[in-house]
């Protein structure tokens, strides 16, 4: 509709309106890169969860690729970072029809080489030598029309200069792009207590003491819900989920009381905002909400709902920022280790299941294993354990591998289960 076009038009306008403040900081040399203890993994792992709705809209496979073993905290700017790989994947999967878009890792001598390769229509050598100039556009039919000012390749070329990194691209004309950042990342050893206690979490939350208790996430998009779910579940929280607004008010109609919701704003049918006003009719006193939605717009807007701005967590979803979240409004103590009555998530060697899953399902594993497809790995697995509960260890193993795109790791795992059924009809 037309009012849809101009509401497009002015998202795209603040786009580029944003690029352009960002691009004039940087050659004016006002903006500073910091030094921060952060896990890079985490970083990774949340950049990849954001395009994996607009990689599957566009029917590509999101894929990642990490090689070798990762530092589990490194020294650097995780936000000039983040910005770097949002500007490289989005610009990949703008200008990619078909295919897939991959994601590289390499790590090594605390030189971090990261890879954003697609499938789409190459690069000409015109185009190689222009890629990083501003506005800049490619001549291929997918660039024709593609929102944005062309500046999202310059400003990370800028900000890769900035923290004392390259950033190169490779490509051939129908045989797809490579653009290849190369950064001196430390890996940080031994924090020493000053930098620690001002740059790092204070301490890893595992768990927390005390009742479990139950949250409630209120979101249409699976991929998200799905997301939460997983940062959730293993804290020992108790999950339920809702696909709508009056999804959620039929379970408080029919009596679930959950200690906190986590409320999405554009769903179907009644929107967020609708949907607490209602939810505020049946349970008066459950003050216990927060927004998370991606328009960070809401947040600074005054609302008839007791929604203050702290209770807004912005997508895509910081972990840390959401269990703050909840450790501060339902009053958690959190723990470093998990007690000894709740089960260990990540078992350090789980016994063999008593039955392999079906040999079909492990090839079918395998197969998104191989890709580094993590959407298509979290539903093999899922699949695997509806067929197959008893396997339950061996499954959580594998789950706790993929959200750290541990893909050579998990394909050691899967070995045994192929030897086990080589005798068994798939």
């Amino acid at each position: 509709t037309y009012v849809e076009t101009i509401l497009d038009s002015g998202s795209h306008l603040l786009t580029v309106i944003n690029d352009i403040l960002d691009l004039s900081k940087i050659e004016a040399g006002s903006m500073t890169v910091e030094r921060i203890h952060f896990a890079p993994a985490t970083l990774v792992g949340e950049v990849l969860s954001f395009f994996e709705e607009p990689a599957t809209a566009r029917g590509l496979i999101l894929k990642a690729d990490v090689a070798g073993r990762i530092p589990e905290r490194i020294c650097s700017d995780p936000v000039r970072i983040r910005q770097i790989l949002i500007n490289l994947l989005g610009n990949a999967i703008k200008f990619t029809s078909t295919g897939s878009v991959t994601l590289r890792v390499r790590y090594a001598r605390e030189m971090a080489t990261v890879e954003v390769a697609d499938t789409g229509p190459g690069l000409t050598e015109r185009e190689l030598a222009q890629i990083f100039e501003p506005f800049a556009r490619g001549t291929a039919p997918s660039a024709h029309g593609a929102p944005g000012a062309g500046l999202g390749l310059t400003i990370a070329k800028m900000l890769t200069d900035l923290m004392g990194g390259e950033l190169s691209a490779s490509g051939t004309p129908g045989q797809g792009s490579v653009f290849r950042v190369k950064l001196f990342l430390p890996e940080v050893h031994h924090p020493t207590p000053a930098i620690a206690s001002a740059v790092a979490p204070p301490r890893q939350r595992r768990a927390y003491a005390g009742a479990r208790r139950s949250v409630l996430v209120v979101d249409n998009e699976e991929a998200d819900a799905t997301l939460l779910v997983h940062l959730l579940a293993p804290l020992g929280f108790s999950l339920r989920t809702a696909a709508s607004g009056h999804d959620c008010l039929d379970l408080l109609a029919a009596g679930y009381r959950p200690d906190a919701i986590l409320m999405d704003l554009a769903m179907p049918g009644i929107d967020g905002w609708e949907t607490i006003r209602r939810l505020r009719r049946i349970d008066p006193d459950h003050a216990c909400i927060a927004i998370v939605s991606a328009n960070a717009f809401d947040k600074g807007l005054d609302n008839d709902v007791g929604i203050r701005p702290e209770d807004f967590v912005l997508k895509p979803v910081r972990h840390g920022e959401l269990l703050d979240w909840l450790g501060r409004r339902l009053d958690l103590h959190w723990l470093e280790e998990v007690p000894a009555t709740v089960p260990e998530v990540v078992p350090p060697a789980p016994a063999a299941p008593v039955a392999w899953p079906a040999r079909s399902m492990v090839l079918a594993l395998q197969d998104v294993v191989q890709l580094g497809y993590y959407r298509g790995i979290m539903s093999q697995l899922a699949q695997i354990e509806q067929a197959h509960p008893e396997c339950g260890d061996w499954l959580t193993q594998l789950r706790t591998l993929a959200r750290q795109f541990q893909f050579e790791a998990m394909g050691r795992l899967l070995a045994p289960a192929l030897d086990a059924s080589t005798a068994t009809p798939p």
